[in-house]
């Protein structure tokens, strides 16, 4: 098993250093000068030159990603003298660090990954997306528990009446689920229950979960502005676990145990719901670890249209502004998610199933 674990936790690795890569070339072969953003269009050449001097963009580009790896990297080589150096460890930025190794004025220090610093509010990229991971997280379980419960349920009413109206009218509503954009359904819900039945409904069309006080008492926790933007966001999840719950539970059904407990007599409701469901729930479980990790990747649109504060926000409004190590911070982060839940399913289906250790 422990072979097994290093061999997955060795995969991940590689798919993050083949991120790191990615990002770190695409966003520095953009058009756009991030000095120029920040000074603006009037700004004079030697401010332009000491600001890119300052962000590390003066040196040449294989330079500027050892100092990309060596600031991501926990455990990283620094220099104490030569400031010059791409090895250089400046305590402002990456804060308190831990001394393993040194030999002359070289050191290996331990260090919490260092994102760099916003170019337009100069905040550390750390510090802005833990503010909006915080709302993501949030939307992103809200919506995820939504979709499991009505999924789940929805899924085996269409199971029990196989074939009829309800069946055939939550199937329509599945594909449909699956196949507009999320963008779109965001829309069309904040016109909706926001604008059409807002009468009714008493919802906005943006807000984020807590709202400032407009007479200056601070700001206070508003549950409802989470409604439609968890609604949105869970109706893909809930497509989908409805059609894996009906499709699964039909199988289990036809097996022999389920037609035992049948010939003893017990009720249909008690056959699905001790017996059969708990089988049939295997590819549901199956299908939510991945759909939460793509919640939190897929809430960028969703946030947008309803201006909740999440990192959705964050990244769109970095790349409006050319804020290039927001928004390659923030891909990262959503990144090391997908990688950390992706090898977490992986490890539980080697205890699970030992032939999978096999592969």
């Amino acid at each position: 098993m422990g072979h097994f674990i290093l061999k997955r936790l060795g995969y991940g690795l590689l798919v993050l250093l083949g991120v790191i890569v990615v990002v770190f070339f695409l966003f520095n072969v953009l058009p756009g000068d991030p000095a120029r953003m920040m000074l603006g269009q009037r700004a004079d050449v030697a401010s332009v030159i000491a600001i890119n001097k300052d962000l590390g963009r003066d040196k040449p580009l294989p330079v500027q990603f050892l100092n990309y790896l060596n600031d991501l990297s926990p455990v990283s080589l620094h220099s104490a003298g030569d400031k010059n150096s791409f090895l250089f460890l400046d305590p402002a930025k990456y804060g308190k660090t831990v001394k393993l190794l040194s030999a002359g004025n070289m050191a290996l220090v331990l260090k919490v990954p260092y994102l760099r610093r916003s170019y337009q509010s100069k905040r550390n990229v750390t510090e802005i997306l833990a503010e909006g991971f915080v709302n993501t997280i949030i939307l992103a379980l809200v919506a995820m528990i939504f979709a499991i419960i009505v999924g789940i349920a929805m899924g085996i009413v269409c199971a029990v009446y196989r074939n009829r109206f309800i069946d055939r009218a939550t199937l329509i509503f599945s594909v449909l689920g699956m196949s507009l954009p999320s963008f779109f359904v965001a829309i069309l819900n904040a016109w909706i229950f926001a604008f059409v039945l807002v009468r009714f409904t008493g919802l906005n069309m943006t807000g984020s979960l807590f709202g400032v006080d407009d007479f200056g008492r601070g700001s206070y926790l508003e549950l409802k502005n989470l409604i439609l933007p968890a609604l949105t966001l869970g109706i893909r999840p809930l497509a989908i676990i409805v059609e894996l719950t009906r499709n699964s539970l039909l199988e289990v059904m036809t097996q022999d145990y389920i037609r035992t407990a049948k010939a003893k007599g017990l009720s249909k409701s008690r056959v699905i719901l001790k017996h059969a469901l708990k089988n049939a729930l295997n590819p549901v479980v199956t299908a939510i670890s991945g759909w939460l990790a793509s919640l939190l990747a897929g809430a960028v649109f969703v946030e947008f249209v309803f201006d909740w504060k999440g990192i959705g926000v964050v990244i769109v409004n970095a790349l409006d502004k050319y804020d290039f190590p927001v928004v390659m911070g923030a891909v990262l982060f959503i990144s090391i998610i997908l990688i950390i839940i992706n090898l977490m399913v992986d490890i539980l289906y080697g205890l699970l199933d030992p032939r999978i250790r096999l592969q």
